[in-house]
C-alpha cells in the first residue's frame, strides 16, 4: 500500500526557515521520481521542486531557486524540502508527490505526472 505523509509545516516570519518531511511507503514509490508542489488559496497547485529516483535534485521553480533545497534519504524513505529565507508569497499548502514509476527519470513539473500524493502540510509566512 502506498502512503505519503508530510510533516514540518508551520507559521514563521519572513526570512525564517522550515524543513518539510514526507515519509514514503510502498514499493511503487520508494524508487520513483518525487516532487513538492504547493497550492495557495484560490490558486492552482504549482510545481516547487523535483528530485530523481537516484536522489539527484533535478529542477526548481524559479522563485525558490537558491532558497529551497530538495533531498531524499533513500534508507529512511523520506523526502525533504529545506526552505530558507521564506517570504509571505511562499504561504501555501505544500504537498509531496511520487511519480510511481520505478527507475524512470524524466522532467516532471506537472501535477498529472505524479500518481501518488500526500495530504499536505500548511506553511504560513508572515511579514
Amino acid at each position: 500500500q502506498v502512503q505519503l505523509v508530510e510533516s514540518g509545516g508551520g507559521s514563521v516570519k519572513s526570512g525564517g526557515s522550515l524543513r518539510l518531511s514526507c515519509t514514503v511507503s510502498g514499493r511503487a514509490v520508494v524508487a520513483s521520481d518525487m516532487g513538492w508542489f504547493r497550492q495557495a488559496p484560490g490558486k492552482e497547485r504549482s510545481f516547487v521542486a523535483q528530485i530523481t529516483w537516484r536522489g539527484t535534485p533535478r529542477d526548481y521553480e524559479d522563485s525558490v531557486k537558491g532558497r529551497f533545497t530538495i533531498s531524499r534519504n533513500k534508507t529512511e524513505n523520506t523526502l525533504y524540502l529545506q526552505m530558507n529565507d521564506l517570504k509571505p508569497e511562499d504561504t501555501a499548502m505544500y504537498y509531496c508527490a511520487a511519480a510511481g514509476t520505478a527507475y524512470v527519470q524524466r522532467e516532471r513539473r506537472m501535477p498529472d505526472q505524479y500518481a501518488y500524493w500526500g495530504q499536505g502540510t500548511q506553511v504560513t509566512v508572515s511579514s
